[in-house]
Protein backbone atom coordinates (compact mmCIF):
# COMPACT_ATOMS: atom_id res chain seq x y z
CA UNK A 1 0.00 0.00 0.00
CA UNK A 2 1.46 3.34 -1.05
CA UNK A 3 0.47 5.18 2.13
CA UNK A 4 2.16 2.44 4.16
CA UNK A 5 5.37 2.89 2.18
CA UNK A 6 5.32 6.63 2.78
CA UNK A 7 4.59 6.11 6.47
CA UNK A 8 7.60 3.80 6.75
CA UNK A 9 9.80 6.30 4.93
CA UNK A 10 8.59 8.98 7.35
CA UNK A 11 10.33 7.19 10.19
CA UNK A 12 13.62 7.68 8.32
CA UNK A 13 12.92 11.27 7.24
CA UNK A 14 12.64 10.48 3.54
CA UNK A 15 9.01 11.34 2.81
CA UNK A 16 9.80 14.37 0.67
CA UNK A 17 11.58 12.26 -1.94
CA UNK A 18 8.98 9.47 -2.10
CA UNK A 19 6.81 9.04 -5.22
CA UNK A 20 7.62 12.44 -6.70
CA UNK A 21 6.63 13.27 -10.28
CA UNK A 22 9.75 14.39 -12.13
CA UNK A 23 9.31 17.60 -14.13
CA UNK A 24 12.93 17.91 -15.26
CA UNK A 25 16.40 17.10 -13.92
CA UNK A 26 16.06 19.74 -11.20
CA UNK A 27 12.38 19.88 -10.21
CA UNK A 28 9.93 17.24 -8.95
CA UNK A 29 6.41 17.55 -7.53
CA UNK A 30 4.43 15.42 -5.10
CA UNK A 31 1.49 15.94 -2.81
CA UNK A 32 -1.85 14.62 -1.59
CA UNK A 33 -5.57 15.29 -1.23
CA UNK A 34 -7.05 14.14 2.08
CA UNK A 35 -10.79 13.92 2.80
CA UNK A 36 -12.90 12.34 5.52
CA UNK A 37 -16.22 11.67 7.17
CA UNK A 38 -16.11 11.84 10.96
CA UNK A 39 -18.58 11.57 13.82
CA UNK A 40 -17.85 12.48 17.46
CA UNK A 41 -20.07 11.52 20.38
CA UNK A 42 -18.85 13.37 23.46
CA UNK A 43 -19.61 13.97 27.09
CA UNK A 44 -17.83 17.18 28.15
CA UNK A 45 -18.39 18.62 31.62
CA UNK A 46 -21.41 16.37 32.04
CA UNK A 47 -23.06 17.64 28.85
CA UNK A 48 -23.47 15.35 25.86
CA UNK A 49 -23.01 16.54 22.29
CA UNK A 50 -22.60 14.96 18.87
CA UNK A 51 -20.92 16.44 15.80
CA UNK A 52 -20.58 15.10 12.28
CA UNK A 53 -18.52 16.49 9.42
CA UNK A 54 -17.68 15.55 5.83
CA UNK A 55 -15.18 17.40 3.69
CA UNK A 56 -11.65 18.01 2.50
CA UNK A 57 -9.23 18.00 5.45
CA UNK A 58 -6.03 18.99 3.69
CA UNK A 59 -4.58 19.55 0.25
CA UNK A 60 -0.83 19.82 -0.22
CA UNK A 61 1.50 20.40 -3.16
CA UNK A 62 5.26 20.03 -2.68
CA UNK A 63 7.93 21.37 -5.03
CA UNK A 64 11.29 19.60 -4.68
CA UNK A 65 14.33 21.27 -6.24
CA UNK A 66 17.82 19.83 -6.63
CA UNK A 67 20.79 21.61 -8.21
CA UNK A 68 24.24 20.27 -7.42
CA UNK A 69 24.92 20.36 -3.69
CA UNK A 70 21.85 22.47 -3.00
CA UNK A 71 18.32 21.12 -2.61
CA UNK A 72 15.14 22.91 -1.69
CA UNK A 73 11.52 22.23 -0.74
CA UNK A 74 8.38 24.33 -0.90
CA UNK A 75 5.25 22.86 0.71
CA UNK A 76 2.01 24.70 -0.09
CA UNK A 77 -1.15 23.50 1.60
CA UNK A 78 -4.62 24.18 2.89
CA UNK A 79 -5.32 22.25 6.07
CA UNK A 80 -9.03 22.82 6.38
CA UNK A 81 -9.16 26.59 6.95
CA UNK A 82 -12.71 27.85 6.53
CA UNK A 83 -11.68 30.54 4.04
CA UNK A 84 -9.88 28.02 1.83
CA UNK A 85 -6.64 29.99 1.97
CA UNK A 86 -3.32 28.47 0.99
CA UNK A 87 -0.37 28.55 3.37
CA UNK A 88 3.34 27.92 3.05
CA UNK A 89 3.67 24.97 5.41
CA UNK A 90 7.42 24.58 4.89
CA UNK A 91 10.00 26.37 2.75
CA UNK A 92 13.69 25.64 3.09
CA UNK A 93 16.89 24.97 1.19
CA UNK A 94 19.76 22.68 2.14
CA UNK A 95 23.46 22.80 1.28
CA UNK A 96 25.00 19.32 1.40
CA UNK A 97 28.73 18.98 2.07
CA UNK A 98 30.67 16.05 0.64
CA UNK A 99 31.46 14.61 4.11
CA UNK A 100 27.83 13.94 5.11
CA UNK A 101 27.23 17.29 6.80
CA UNK A 102 24.48 19.69 5.74
CA UNK A 103 22.97 23.06 6.59
CA UNK A 104 19.25 23.73 6.18
CA UNK A 105 17.81 27.26 6.27
CA UNK A 106 14.15 28.31 6.19
CA UNK A 107 10.83 27.27 7.70
CA UNK A 108 10.62 23.66 8.88
CA UNK A 109 9.17 21.37 11.54
CA UNK A 110 10.61 19.27 14.34
CA UNK A 111 12.71 16.15 13.72
CA UNK A 112 11.04 14.53 16.75
CA UNK A 113 7.76 12.65 16.95
CA UNK A 114 6.79 9.18 15.76
CA UNK A 115 3.70 10.49 13.98
CA UNK A 116 4.89 12.80 11.24
CA UNK A 117 3.37 15.87 9.62
CA UNK A 118 1.07 14.65 6.86
CA UNK A 119 -1.87 12.21 6.66
CA UNK A 120 0.13 10.11 4.19
CA UNK A 121 2.68 9.52 6.96
CA UNK A 122 0.16 8.24 9.54
CA UNK A 123 -1.23 4.76 10.17
CA UNK A 124 -4.46 6.20 11.62
CA UNK A 125 -6.86 9.06 10.91
CA UNK A 126 -6.40 10.81 14.25
CA UNK A 127 -3.23 11.56 16.14
CA UNK A 128 -2.34 9.82 19.37
CA UNK A 129 -2.70 12.77 21.73
CA UNK A 130 -5.88 14.81 21.59
CA UNK A 131 -8.65 14.95 19.07
CA UNK A 132 -9.34 16.40 15.63
CA UNK A 133 -12.87 17.37 16.64
CA UNK A 134 -13.33 21.05 15.67
CA UNK A 135 -15.91 21.52 18.42
CA UNK A 136 -13.14 21.15 21.01
CA UNK A 137 -11.67 24.65 21.12
CA UNK A 138 -8.75 23.62 23.33
CA UNK A 139 -7.07 20.29 23.97
CA UNK A 140 -3.82 20.34 25.93
CA UNK A 141 -2.85 16.92 24.60
CA UNK A 142 -1.86 18.35 21.22
CA UNK A 143 1.35 19.70 22.76
CA UNK A 144 2.77 16.16 22.54
CA UNK A 145 2.20 15.89 18.77
CA UNK A 146 5.77 16.90 17.98
CA UNK A 147 5.73 15.82 14.34
CA UNK A 148 2.64 17.88 13.44
CA UNK A 149 4.08 20.72 11.37
CA UNK A 150 0.56 22.14 10.93
CA UNK A 151 0.38 22.47 14.71
CA UNK A 152 2.69 24.41 17.01
CA UNK A 153 6.07 22.86 16.20
CA UNK A 154 7.16 24.79 13.14
CA UNK A 155 9.79 27.50 13.15
CA UNK A 156 12.12 29.63 11.06
CA UNK A 157 15.86 29.26 11.42
CA UNK A 158 18.70 26.90 10.60
CA UNK A 159 19.42 23.20 11.07
CA UNK A 160 22.96 21.78 11.13
CA UNK A 161 23.14 18.04 10.54
CA UNK A 162 25.53 15.18 9.94
CA UNK A 163 24.94 11.61 8.78
CA UNK A 164 27.52 8.82 8.80
CA UNK A 165 26.55 5.19 8.31
CA UNK A 166 23.92 4.17 10.84
CA UNK A 167 23.94 7.42 12.80
CA UNK A 168 22.59 10.87 12.05
CA UNK A 169 22.34 13.96 14.24
CA UNK A 170 20.99 17.46 13.86
CA UNK A 171 20.99 20.70 15.82
CA UNK A 172 18.27 23.24 15.01
CA UNK A 173 18.16 26.89 16.04
CA UNK A 174 14.87 28.64 15.30
CA UNK A 175 12.03 30.78 16.51
CA UNK A 176 8.31 30.45 16.03
CA UNK A 177 6.92 31.95 12.83
CA UNK A 178 6.53 35.69 13.43
CA UNK A 179 8.46 35.66 16.71
CA UNK A 180 11.32 38.14 17.17
CA UNK A 181 14.68 37.43 18.76
CA UNK A 182 14.63 40.89 20.30
CA UNK A 183 11.71 43.23 20.85
CA UNK A 184 8.09 42.52 21.88
CA UNK A 185 6.29 39.67 20.12
CA UNK A 186 3.45 41.00 18.00
CA UNK A 187 0.05 40.27 19.49
CA UNK A 188 1.37 38.79 22.75
CA UNK A 189 0.62 41.05 25.71
CA UNK A 190 3.44 41.22 28.22
CA UNK A 191 5.88 39.34 26.01
CA UNK A 192 9.52 39.75 27.03
CA UNK A 193 11.79 42.14 25.16
CA UNK A 194 14.23 39.33 24.41
CA UNK A 195 13.31 35.92 23.09
CA UNK A 196 16.29 33.59 22.81
CA UNK A 197 16.40 31.11 19.98
CA UNK A 198 14.61 27.81 20.52
CA UNK A 199 16.78 24.78 19.89
CA UNK A 200 16.38 21.11 19.11
CA UNK A 201 18.94 18.33 19.22
CA UNK A 202 17.98 15.01 17.61
CA UNK A 203 19.87 11.76 17.06
CA UNK A 204 18.77 8.76 14.97
CA UNK A 205 20.14 5.21 14.74
CA UNK A 206 19.34 2.56 12.12
CA UNK A 207 22.24 0.13 12.67
CA UNK A 208 20.04 -2.84 13.57
CA UNK A 209 18.12 -4.36 10.67
CA UNK A 210 14.45 -3.29 10.54
CA UNK A 211 14.88 -1.01 13.59
CA UNK A 212 14.90 2.79 13.70
CA UNK A 213 15.36 4.85 16.87
CA UNK A 214 15.16 8.62 17.27
CA UNK A 215 15.71 10.61 20.46
CA UNK A 216 16.19 14.25 21.27
CA UNK A 217 15.37 17.36 23.24
CA UNK A 218 13.43 20.44 22.17
CA UNK A 219 13.69 23.69 24.12
CA UNK A 220 11.11 26.34 23.32
CA UNK A 221 9.07 29.00 25.09
CA UNK A 222 5.42 29.74 25.74
CA UNK A 223 5.70 32.85 23.58
CA UNK A 224 5.87 30.58 20.55
CA UNK A 225 3.92 27.47 21.46
CA UNK A 226 1.57 28.16 24.37
CA UNK A 227 1.39 24.58 25.78
CA UNK A 228 -0.92 24.16 28.74
CA UNK A 229 -1.34 27.39 30.69
CA UNK A 230 2.31 28.38 30.91
CA UNK A 231 3.04 32.07 31.35
CA UNK A 232 4.53 34.00 28.43
CA UNK A 233 8.27 33.51 28.30
CA UNK A 234 8.35 30.29 30.36
CA UNK A 235 10.99 27.81 29.22
CA UNK A 236 9.70 24.47 28.01
CA UNK A 237 11.96 21.42 27.74
CA UNK A 238 10.59 18.45 25.81
CA UNK A 239 12.44 15.12 25.84
CA UNK A 240 11.27 12.46 23.41
CA UNK A 241 12.34 9.02 22.19
CA UNK A 242 10.62 6.76 19.66
CA UNK A 243 11.41 3.45 18.03
CA UNK A 244 9.90 1.36 15.24
CA UNK A 245 10.67 -2.29 14.47
CA UNK A 246 9.42 -4.31 11.49
CA UNK A 247 9.07 -8.08 11.74
CA UNK A 248 7.77 -9.65 8.51
CA UNK A 249 4.27 -8.12 8.15
CA UNK A 250 4.15 -6.57 11.63
CA UNK A 251 5.28 -3.09 12.63
CA UNK A 252 5.75 -2.45 16.35
CA UNK A 253 6.37 1.15 17.41
CA UNK A 254 6.41 3.21 20.57
CA UNK A 255 7.10 6.70 21.82
CA UNK A 256 7.69 8.38 25.19
CA UNK A 257 7.69 12.14 25.71
CA UNK A 258 8.42 14.18 28.83
CA UNK A 259 7.42 17.81 29.19
CA UNK A 260 9.00 20.23 31.70
CA UNK A 261 7.51 23.73 31.92
CA UNK A 262 8.74 26.46 34.28
CA UNK A 263 6.34 26.87 37.17
CA UNK A 264 4.23 23.80 36.31
CA UNK A 265 4.35 20.12 37.16
CA UNK A 266 6.34 17.82 34.87
CA UNK A 267 4.07 16.01 32.41
CA UNK A 268 4.50 12.97 30.16
CA UNK A 269 2.87 10.98 27.38
CA UNK A 270 3.41 7.71 25.57
CA UNK A 271 1.97 5.66 22.73
CA UNK A 272 2.16 2.08 21.52
CA UNK A 273 1.35 1.14 17.94
CA UNK A 274 0.91 -2.24 16.24
CA UNK A 275 0.31 -2.43 12.49
CA UNK A 276 -0.26 -5.73 10.68
CA UNK A 277 -0.46 -6.21 6.92
CA UNK A 278 -2.98 -8.97 6.27
CA UNK A 279 -2.08 -8.89 2.55
CA UNK A 280 -0.73 -6.42 0.00
CA UNK A 281 -3.90 -4.33 0.15
CA UNK A 282 -5.46 -4.83 3.58
CA UNK A 283 -3.96 -4.00 6.96
CA UNK A 284 -4.99 -2.99 10.46
CA UNK A 285 -3.47 -0.65 13.04
CA UNK A 286 -4.10 -0.69 16.79
CA UNK A 287 -2.82 2.17 18.93
CA UNK A 288 -2.96 2.99 22.64
CA UNK A 289 -1.90 6.38 23.95
CA UNK A 290 -1.91 8.13 27.30
CA UNK A 291 -1.00 11.71 28.19
CA UNK A 292 -1.07 14.08 31.14
CA UNK A 293 -2.62 17.52 30.75
CA UNK A 294 -2.04 18.78 34.32
CA UNK A 295 -1.11 17.45 37.74
CA UNK A 296 -3.23 14.36 38.49
CA UNK A 297 -5.16 14.86 35.23
CA UNK A 298 -4.64 12.48 32.33
CA UNK A 299 -6.36 11.11 29.26
CA UNK A 300 -6.08 7.83 27.43
CA UNK A 301 -7.16 6.77 23.97
CA UNK A 302 -7.43 3.48 22.11
CA UNK A 303 -7.72 3.37 18.34
CA UNK A 304 -8.60 0.56 15.93
CA UNK A 305 -7.97 1.47 12.29
CA UNK A 306 -8.28 -0.99 9.36
CA UNK A 307 -6.76 0.35 6.14
CA UNK A 308 -7.15 -0.65 2.51
CA UNK A 309 -5.30 0.22 -0.71
CA UNK A 310 -8.01 0.92 -3.26
CA UNK A 311 -5.33 1.69 -5.88
CA UNK A 312 -1.60 2.36 -5.71
CA UNK A 313 -2.37 6.04 -5.13
CA UNK A 314 -5.67 5.96 -3.22
CA UNK A 315 -5.85 4.61 0.31
CA UNK A 316 -8.72 4.32 2.79
CA UNK A 317 -8.72 4.19 6.60
CA UNK A 318 -11.73 3.37 8.78
CA UNK A 319 -11.05 4.40 12.37
CA UNK A 320 -12.81 3.71 15.67
CA UNK A 321 -11.44 5.59 18.70
CA UNK A 322 -12.43 5.88 22.34
CA UNK A 323 -10.92 8.62 24.52
CA UNK A 324 -11.46 9.13 28.25
CA UNK A 325 -10.13 11.74 30.69
CA UNK A 326 -9.69 11.35 34.43
CA UNK A 327 -12.15 14.22 35.01
CA UNK A 328 -14.94 12.15 33.46
CA UNK A 329 -14.93 13.66 29.96
CA UNK A 330 -15.09 11.05 27.22
CA UNK A 331 -15.38 10.79 23.46
CA UNK A 332 -16.19 8.02 20.98
CA UNK A 333 -15.41 8.71 17.34
CA UNK A 334 -15.80 7.07 13.95
CA UNK A 335 -13.98 8.28 10.85
CA UNK A 336 -13.59 7.21 7.23
CA UNK A 337 -10.60 8.79 5.49
CA UNK A 338 -9.59 8.77 1.83
CA UNK A 339 -6.09 9.96 0.92
CA UNK A 340 -4.93 10.37 -2.68
CA UNK A 341 -1.17 10.70 -3.06
CA UNK A 342 0.86 11.58 -6.11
Amino acid sequence: MKNKIIATLAAFGMVASASAVKINDNISINGFIDSSYNNYDETIGGAQQETTNTGIDEVELNFLVNAGNVSGELHIDNNGDADGSLDIEQAHFTYNFSNGAYVKVGKFGSNLGLEREDPAGLYTYSRAYGTFNPSRAANAGVVYNLGDVDGIYVGEGARFGYAAGDFSAALSLFNGVGALEEGPTLGVAGAPGENDYDYELSVSYTGIENLSVTAGVLNTSAVDSKPGNAADGADIDIYSVNAAYTLNKILIAGEYTSLEVDGLDDLSAYLLLLDYDINDKLGVAIRYSEWETAAATQSDKITFAPNYAITNSLGAIVEFSAEEASNGDEEDSIAVELTYTF
